[in-house]
């Protein structure tokens, strides 16, 4: 045995060793998941406990990421954490995540990475679905996107808000990469059509007029749609533009990668519950304002904030359903709603405002 064969066999019998090592300490944190399970349900009763907490998940992945000494990068340490905080989590109550479908798509991708893997799943076709199924109590949670970096705001996700009971109860961001995807068969100087959900078209619109520019553009209501449909017309010269998740779904190749127009592309999703969410230490509050159709009302509505030290992260103005030129104002600013200087802010906004609504308080996204 030469010498590099006798390095490396010493090397891997310490890895087994050190893997043994993990296997034990995830085994007693499972464990100790079970019996923070069991306190919860003799003192909040088995039908009413609580046990996804998203304040405490948030607060454990920061002090992870703050503690990692490297080699591996701060932002991956604490994903090989979230889904062992995943996986112990459902040893206390599996949890069902619904969300804008089918799969494939990039929310069900910002499902996983926020709540990990070992969820179920409910893909469903609309966002009016994902609030219903929430509602109803037949999924926890549900996640839908609110905004693009490029494209803007969701406005159908911001005026569900409207008339919903739930509240925001956290956020995720994720980059968004889009690829060109192709069946095997498909020649990639032939293509006669290309799929896509419209937002996706919209994000990557300069690559498109460079090198496809006689080529149909057809917008489906889905990235997955777009790659299912490449798949099942794949003799028809077909292709789509989809995400990672919906080319492995559909086994189609990545003929062209990251083909989006704007580098930093970013979609930021809503995590939506029944249960407003505690204070991590670095939240968010998002609120719904109907302001008296008067001069000066915008000014008003604002100026609180900024003289009580309140940094506003989004406003965004709809047009209400009720009197002409009416309009609702969404506002995301830092701070957890039970902070003193928010406190004093809805107390004046609610005296000014027709209706002051509170959509949550929500630990800004960590992954």
């Amino acid at each position: 045995m030469s010498d590099q064969e006798q390095q490396l066999g010493k090397l891997r019998d310490e890895i087994d060793q050190i893997d043994q090592k993990i296997m034990q300490l995830v085994s007693q944190r499972a464990v100790c998941a079970q019996r923070v399970a069991d306190v919860k349900q003799q003192a909040q009763g088995e039908g009413e406990a609580v046990f996804y907490r998203p304040e405490r998940e948030a607060k454990v992945l920061r002090r992870i990421m703050e503690r990692n000494d490297g080699p591996l990068g701060d932002e991956e340490m604490a994903r090989v954490f979230r889904q062992i905080m995943s996986s112990c989590l459902a040893l206390e109550q599996p949890m069902h995540i619904a969300f804008l479908g089918p799969e494939g798509t990039f929310t069900q991708s910002a499902a996983l990475k926020h709540f990990g893997h070992s969820t179920v799943s409910v893909p469903l076709h609309s966002i009016d679905e994902v609030f219903r199924e929430v509602e109803s109590g037949a999924a926890n949670y549900g996640v839908v996107p609110i905004e693009n970096s490029t494209e803007g705001m969701v406005h159908h996700t911001l005026d569900m808000f409207r008339n919903s009971p739930l509240r925001i109860c956290g956020e995720v961001e994720l980059r968004i990469h889009q690829h060109l995807l192709m069946d095997d068969d498909v020649d990639a100087d032939n293509i006669t059509r290309i799929y896509s959900h419209q937002q996706s078209l919209a994000q990557c619109r300069r690559w498109l007029d460079a090198r496809y520019p006689g080529v149909e553009r057809v917008a489906v209501s889905s990235n997955a749609e777009a790659a299912r449909r490449a798949t099942s017309e794949k003799g028809n010269h077909v292709a789509a533009i989809a995400g990672d998740m919906a080319a492995e779904l559909y086994h189609l190749n990545k003929v062209s990668e990251n083909i989006e127009d704007e580098p930093d592309n970013t979609t930021r999703f809503l995590i939506i519950g029944q249960q407003l969410t505690e204070a991590s230490g670095k939240d968010k509050t998002s609120l719904l304002v109907s302001a008296r159709n008067k001069p000066g009302a915008l000014y008003h509505l604002l100026e609180p904030f900024h003289r009580f030290g309140i940094s506003l992260t989004r406003i965004e103005t709809r047009p209400s359903s009720v009197g002409t030129w009416g309009y609702i104002f969404y506002i995301d600013c830092e701070g957890h709603y039970r902070d003193e200087p928010i406190q004093k802010v809805m107390k004046e906004i609610a005296e000014e405002a027709l209706e002051l609504k509170l959509l949550g308080s929500y630990p800004q996204a960590v992954l």
